[in-house]
């Protein structure tokens, strides 16, 4: 009788993760705070399992594709850019709460808050 209640205590565990996992795909709006004011843009990602993919537009109006990961609440993703002055990346990290999530982008020593709303459907 122990075995059998401790074998669906655990797969009522395994459930509850599994239901509590966030899925981010779609269109949402970022701001970026930035030294010279926020910025806002569109950006879409898409999740499968961990695995997440980003595309937004750029300052001067290009595609920018990234991929990244979705663990639990938290999300990462990087964008490599190249500028006349060379390649820089900026990493992006945060929490997922609903249709909402915020965090920090790095750019080297540097870092800067973002934050984003999901779009309705």
């Amino acid at each position: 009788m122990k075995k059998l209640f401790s074998l669906s205590l655990a797969l009522l565990l395994a459930a509850a993760v599994v239901l509590a996992a966030v899925n981010i795909t779609g269109e949402w709006e970022m701001t970026q705070k930035t030294p010279q004011g926020d910025r806002t843009r569109p950006i879409t990602f898409t999740q499968d399992g961990e695995k997440l993919t980003v595309k937004t537009i750029g300052r001067n109006g290009e595609e920018i594709t990234a991929t990244g990961t979705v663990k639990g609440n938290d999300i990462e993703w990087s964008i490599t850019r190249t500028t006349p002055q060379g390649e820089f990346t900026v990493t992006y990290k945060g929490k997922v709460e609903g249709d909402k999530m915020a965090g920090t982008m790095a750019m080297g020593d540097r870092t800067m808050e973002w934050s984003a709303v999901k779009k309705a459907k």
